[in-house]
């Protein structure tokens, strides 16, 4: 089968590797839908992860089940899924407070173990989802959509004082926007977004979400202005300001992914005096189910954060250089309906 392989820190290519045997309580899914996320190039580079090559990419994954294990009675061939990554060792402290995405052992397809960037995958039967008829673009949206919703549920969404009425979220790319249509289908009435680039922020608003352009006067105005305001930039000068655009009484979340030895300044007086709360969030939980519940429901609008849909080796430069292009969305290798 094609496949991306990574054999060793920093190298990447194209693949010609046998098809997977069937293992026990595991299904073979040919891939029709994989998208592409920032982790990837980390795990490219040995900085997300165990580091250990060489490794099949791709965490971010949909397609129809092409066979089953002997033991498997919970999937049959034909069917069409999304796959959880996330692989929790399922009995360390984190894992039996149901906090699997902190597990001391995290592992994951795509990320330690072969994952969807290939023509096939062997994927335990209880890492598959089924999409029903959802298009395998938009199932492939579930596992991004699923850590936006983890991270909302982290900073207490909806609990206690119900659903905020204004939101701010930095960063207009797919992950940012990602987070601020869920706030809207979440109930938040005016989400607005924040970037430099015009581009993006045209796309935000035709989105249907309120542009803001980072460090211009208007948005200033709105100092305290919002009662929701995430960073999906990973800028640490971004999370550093959060605080100032977020309400007395309001909640502040850190879900870009900043670079491991950065660092920012919070006032202490100010979080206590206003009541801040301050969140973070990491990855999915358990929560593919309700992502795909949205996905069903949305009228479209979130699948349109697919700009590209590339054959394998298309995608492979995406890898080395990304795209300059302000326009590229969720760039993602597709193998057709």
């Amino acid at each position: 089968m094609k496949a991306i392989r990574f054999t060793a820190a920093g190298v990447a290519g194209m693949a010609d590797l046998d098809l997977p045997k069937v293992k026990p309580g595991h299904a073979l899914v040919r891939v029709r839908a994989a998208g592409l996320c920032h982790t990837d190039i980390e795990v490219l580079h040995g900085r997300y992860g165990e580091g250990a090559f060489p490794l099949v990419p791709g965490h971010e994954y949909a397609g129809t089940i092409e066979a089953i294990a002997d033991d498997v009675t919970a999937v049959k061939p034909g069917d069409r899924v999304a796959v959880d990554p996330n692989i929790p060792c399922g009995h360390c402290p984190a894992c039996r407070k149901g906090l699997t995405n902190l597990c001391a052992s995290l592992k994951a397809y795509g990320v330690t173990t072969d994952g969807g960037f290939a023509e096939f995958s062997i994927v335990a039967v209880d890492h598959l989802h089924g999409i029903g008829d959802l298009d395998f673009a938009t199932a492939a949206l579930a596992e991004p959509l699923a850590c936006v919703l983890n991270g909302l549920g982290a900073a207490g969404l909806g609990v206690g004082g119900g659903t905020p009425g204004t939101a701010l979220v930095f960063g207009a790319g797919p992950i940012g926007l990602l987070l601020a249509l869920s706030l809207r289908a979440k109930g938040v009435k005016r989400v607005a977004v924040a970037d430099i680039s015009e581009q993006r922020l045209a796309f935000a608003e035709a989105l249907g979400l309120e542009p803001q352009v980072s460090g211009s006067q208007a948005l200033s105005a709105r100092a305290r202005g919002f009662d929701f305001v995430a960073d999906a930039t990973g800028v640490a000068k971004v999370v550093e300001g959060m605080i100032g655009f977020t309400t007395d009484g309001g909640t502040a979340l850190v879900f870009g992914v900043c670079a491991p030895d950065a660092r920012v300044s919070v006032a202490p007086f100010e979080m206590f005096r206003r009541q801040i709360r301050l969140a973070g969030a990491h990855s999915l939980n358990r929560n593919i189910p309700q992502a795909l519940d949205i996905l069903r429901r949305d009228d479209g609008t979130m699948a349109r954060l697919v700009s590209h849909q590339l054959p394998l080796v298309d995608l492979l430069p995406f890898f080395s250089k990304g795209s300059a292009d302000p326009t590229t969305m969720k760039v993602q290798f597709f193998a057709g309906s």
